[in-house]
C-alpha cells in the first residue's frame, strides 16, 4: 500500500486568466485530453473567464464559493455540488471564503449517466 497527497499544501498555483489565491493538485493525466485534478481556491479566490478544452465535471468536496458561464450571473455551488461544462464555454469559479473540487476532464464524460440533478 503507498499514499499520496492532493491537499492544498501540494498544490501548484494558477496564475493564469487573471486568477488570484487558487490552484490545483494533479492527479492524473492520460494521453489525449483524460486528466482529473483538485482545484483548492483559497478566500477571496477566482479562477479567471477560460474556455473548457472539453467536457469538464467539476465537483465541490469542500466549503464554497460560486460558478458562472460567460454573460451570465455568479451562481452559489457548496460541498456536494456538481457543475458541468461542456467543450468551448467560457466559465470562471472562485470563493470568498474557501472551497475544494476535483475536476475530471474528458472526451466522454456524461454526468446524467450516473449523476441526479
Amino acid at each position: 500500500m503507498e499514499f499520496y497527497r492532493f491537499d492544498r499544501e501540494k498544490r501548484r498555483d494558477i496564475p493564469a486568466f487573471g486568477s488570484k489565491n487558487v490552484g490545483i493538485t494533479p492527479i492524473i493525466r492520460k494521453e489525449g485530453f483524460t486528466a482529473a485534478g483538485c482545484m483548492h481556491f483559497d478566500a477571496g479566490s477566482v479562477l479567471g473567464m477560460h474556455e473548457a478544452p472539453g467536457p469538464q465535471l467539476f465537483l465541490v468536496v469542500e466549503g464554497e464559493g460560486w460558478v458562472r458561464i460567460d454573460g451570465e450571473e455568479k451562481v452559489p455551488v457548496s460541498k456536494g455540488t456538481a457543475v458541468f461544462w461542456t467543450a468551448g464555454e467560457n466559465h470562471e469559479s472562485g470563493s470568498e471564503t474557501g472551497m475544494s473540487a476535483i475536476i475530471i476532464e474528458g472526451p466522454d464524460i456524461n454526468p446524467e449517466q450516473y449523476l441526479k440533478k
